[in-house]
């Protein structure tokens, strides 16, 4: 009997750390993705071959990896407070990351091998972001990217909602991550590069969000960590 209680025990400190590691993984995403817009290289041929845009989109695919399991640890501290509205954000947003970082995976390893072979590719791939039109048809790439901004503006603004419903983490992290999306879209209007300043205002949501998720007070081990009969974890800055 003893066995099993301590087990079960186990068990729940182990899904508390997890869910509290991903707040951590949140704040990580964030600061990548705020961080590199102002030293982010031009998105031009000449850029692809430079170690600074190695270093600039290798950090984009890891962020992108920190995404998938920051956003994750996010819903799951308020699954059932979310509701319906947060399950959609949440698989909107897990879209967002995981088709996300097959285009920055491509962008420190392949387009740098393609920059001689096939210069008019890889500028027409580089000019999705500022919509240039590009000399050679890159089939269904284009339509992917847009798809990703639907993605990026759905999902930021119902997840945001969500969480600012929910009460639990920090309301106004979850009011600047529901207007980073539409803001995002509003920035795009007035042209690239001026656009990346749109990922900062996500990224501080991420930044905050994660925090009140990895700072929320630890109970004991003997209640139960994640309940609802934890109302000082419910409203854990919630404010």
């Amino acid at each position: 009997m003893n066995t099993t209680r301590q087990k079960e025990r186990t068990v729940k400190i182990t899904a508390v750390n997890l869910i509290r590691w991903g707040g951590l993984s949140a704040m990580v995403t964030g600061i990548i993705f705020a961080g590199i817009q102002p030293i982010h290289p031009p998105d031009v041929l000449a850029s692809v071959t430079t170690s600074a845009w190695a270093i600039i989109t290798t950090l984009k695919t890891v962020m992108c990896l920190f995404g998938l399991f920051g956003i994750a640890g996010l819903y799951a501290r308020q699954v059932e407070e979310t509701g319906w509205l947060g399950l959609v954000g949440y698989l909107l947003l897990t879209i967002f990351y995981a088709v996300q970082m097959c285009f920055a995976f491509t962008e420190p390893l392949i387009l740098p091998l393609l920059a001689t072979e096939s210069p008019k590719f890889v500028a027409g791939f580089l000019g999705i972001l500022s919509s240039t039109p590009s000399e050679v048809n890159l089939g269904a790439i284009p339509t992917i990217n847009g798809f990703l901004a639907v993605l990026y503006l759905v999902g930021t603004l119902l997840f945001g909602i969500a969480i600012f419903r929910a009460r639990i983490l920090s309301r106004g992290a979850a009011g600047l991550l529901a207007v980073s999306g539409p803001l995002a879209i509003v920035l795009t209007i007035i042209g690239h590069p001026i656009n990346r300043i749109a990922a900062v205002p996500m990224g501080i949501a991420l930044i905050w969000l994660g925090y009140s998720l990895w700072s929320e007070q630890r109970v004991p081990a003997s209640e139960p960590a994640y309940g609802k009969g934890s109302p000082q974890l419910r409203q854990a800055g919630a404010e």
